[in-house]
This record gives C-alpha cells, structure tokens and sequence, in this order.
C-alpha cells in the first residue's frame, strides 16, 4: 500500500492576521513577518526532497511556497501546481470582517458566541454553516460545499504520478485548512479551537485508504 508524508505549511503572516479579519477568498499582502515565515519554513525544509509541491491559488500561499521551494537543496519541484481547490474556507458576505465580530453574528443565536465556543460545543463543520446560515447572501461555504472542493484537491494530490510509496510533498494553504484537515483525521488528539501560525508546519500520512495526522502546528 503506498503512503506518503504531506508537509501542509500555513502560508506567512499577512496584514489581515494582524487586523484579526476573516480572509477566505479575499487577500492580502504579506508583512515583513509574512517573508520572514515563509523564509524560516524554506529553511526548516531545504533538505527535504519533495517529489510534488502544490499550493492554492491565492497571492499569499502561492508566494508562500515558492518562497520555501526556493530555499530547497534536494532534487524537488522548483515549482508549485497551484490549484484553487486548496484555498481556505470562504466567507461569503463576512470576508474581510473583524473576526471575532464574524462569529459572534454566526454563533450567537445558538448560545454560542465566539469560534472557540462553537467548535468546542458543535465542530469545525458546524461552525462553517452557522457562519453561512447568518451570510445576508448565503455565498459564505457551508461544510458541504467547502469538503467538496478539498476533497477534490486530496484526490489531484493522491493521483499525481510523481508520488510514491515513502514520498514526501509539500502543500501551502491556510489556518482554517489546516484546523478542519486536523479536526476530521486527528481523532480528537489535537486542539483545533486555536488557529496554527503563520509558517508552521502539519504532517500528515496519506496512503490510498485513509489520512492520519502525524504531527500539528510545529
């Protein structure tokens, strides 16, 4: 049975991490900081041979990973497959909004007024569709729609011919990526009610049959 190890790294801070707004689809520039991150990862990752990089489609992941591609020494992909199916969550009416004002409008009306709470009480998923039940235009994703699309890109990932048995790939994407990726394999093992940094790194094992989580938020 082949499996390989996905090296899924948040991409580097952006100036909407510093202001707390929800930045799904929307984007933002990458900080001082945000360089820095993406240049530490490359560093922490240079001597690992990747047989495929991949990254979403947005400005912030995709400079993200060729960033950390850059500062590689190993005999890997000098580019990323860039795909939209990797983006974040997106937020509909409630993009670029303060974050805790977001899911204070989402949680609320069920007792449940902050992400934490909501995750704590319901999960990830039920947090995704309170969040597109409270969209005035109900263009915010809801759990289906969001595992839909990702899952998509799992599979673009476990179909790409360059990846064996014992392979590693590396995946930039995004916190809440991370955190429902984390929430659905980790069996429970890992807190998902904080959001990973911006530069961390989440391993993953991944063979044709299942996903397991290895490590979170390193």
């Amino acid at each position: 049975m082949r499996q390989f190890t996905l090296y899924l790294i948040r991409h580097g801070q952006t100036y909407y991490n510093i202001y707390n707004k929800l930045q799904g689809w929307s984007n933002s520039p990458l900080t001082e900081k945000g360089w820095q991150n993406a240049q530490t990862a490359g560093e922490r990752l240079k001597n690992i041979e990747f047989a495929a990089a991949f990254c979403s489609d947005l400005p912030r992941a995709e400079l993200t990973a060729r960033e950390i591609l850059k500062h590689n020494l190993q005999a890997s992909p000098k580019e990323p497959i860039v795909s939209p199916l990797f983006r974040e969550q997106f937020y509909g009416y409630f993009e670029g909004t303060d974050m805790n004002q977001a899911w204070y409008v989402a949680g609320a009306p069920h007792d449940v007024p902050s992400f934490k709470e909501i995750v704590e009480k319901y999960s990830l998923d039920q947090a995704k569709d309170f969040l597109k039940a409270a969209d005035p235009f109900h263009h915010a994703e809801n759990h289906q729609e969001y595992w839909h699309r990702l899952n998509q890109g799992i599979e673009l990932i476990r179909q790409t011919p360059t990846i064996h048995n014992n392979s590693n790939v590396l995946l930039v994407s995004h916190g809440n990526t991370l955190l429902s990726l984390v929430e659905r394999f980790g069996k429970g093992k890992f807190d998902v009610t904080k959001r990973p940094a911006n530069g961390s790194l989440t391993k993953l094992a991944i063979s044709d049959q299942q996903i397991k989580v290895i490590s979170f938020n390193k």
